[in-house]
């Protein structure tokens, strides 16, 4: 049976370098399931790998679509079991490698068949986002499926737009197709978790974004400042460097804002891994 060898844990963690010395050991490639990686153009804020820390492994998923691409969990699935299939001809294994748990899931326990939503809905809803705003979203959700609208994050906008859009295409609430049945794989899963003592994940954290700052953070994030309202470039480090740039705050608070808003994006990252372990 092929085997899928899934790395994953909190941010700065060291999932990258032990995903590639795995590769290396079983002569494989490695899929990203990491949300933001995915995006060209911002890789100094998504800490993307570069080619010394990648020793020449391929690297799938990674830096392939265009700011402004939707993109989700569902597409991922598809995605990876589409990918994985084709390492799988050629070798035995398999290796998946991030920290975006929806990601994660998706592709271990598989996720609900949702209806495909038309570019004639998304756009419009996108645009309508985009001029009344968050609040009008979540409004927007409240009324379509009160029920997810209690349970959802509602902080996070892209799962809230997900929302709508598919009570939208669907004609029903989204809370209504969300089953929550695992798939039944047909290859062999190893989850592999870094569980790092807090102190120590904390203290990478804080010289992760250090480094990020000398590598030309501010630098990439005034390249995509025009475009900030997509929903790919609404992430911690881009936020924070976004409010610097309108005068929010000044650049030492930035950068400390950024290290605190990883940390907690660190806990809920070992949160979720928790109750899936």
């Amino acid at each position: 049976m092929k085997k899928l060898i899934v790395v994953t844990g909190p941010t700065a963690s060291g999932k990258s370098d032990l995903a590639v010395k795995l590769a290396l050991e079983h002569d494989t490639e490695i899929i990203s399931a990491d949300s933001r990686q995915i995006y060209k153009g911002i890789p100094i804020v998504t800490a993307v790998p570069d080619e010394c820390q990648r020793m020449g492994v391929t690297h799938h998923l990674m830096e392939c679509l265009p700011l402004e691409a939707y993109y989700s969990a569902a597409i991922f699935e598809e995605d990876a079991l589409r990918i994985a299939s084709e390492i799988w001809k050629k070798r035995d294994v398999a290796i998946v490698c991030g920290g975006s748990m929806m990601y994660i899931d998706a592709l271990v326990q598989g996720i609900d068949e949702l209806p495909t939503v038309p570019d004639s809905i998304r756009f419009p809803l996108m645009e309508e986002w985009k001029s009344k705003g968050d609040d009008w979203l979540r409004d927007r959700l409240k009324a379509l499926d009160p029920d997810y609208y209690s349970k959802v994050d509602l902080a996070n906008m892209k799962r809230v737009f997900h929302a709508v859009e598919i009570c939208m295409a669907s004609g029903t609430t989204y809370t209504s197709l969300r089953t929550g049945r695992k798939k039944k794989r047909d290859f062999e899963i190893e989850k592999i978790i870094i569980d790092l003592p807090r102190e120590v994940l904390f203290d990478r954290i804080n010289h992760r974004v250090l480094k990020m700052v000398d590598n030309g953070l501010e630098e990439e994030a005034r390249r995509v400042y025009p475009l900030r309202h997509l929903n790919s470039l609404n992430t911690v480090g881009l936020k924070e460097m976004f409010a610097y740039f309108d005068g929010v705050m000044d650049f030492e608070t930035a950068v400390a804002r950024i290290q605190k808003n990883t940390r907690v994006y660190a806990k809920k990252q070992l949160t979720w891994i928790k109750t899936k372990s």
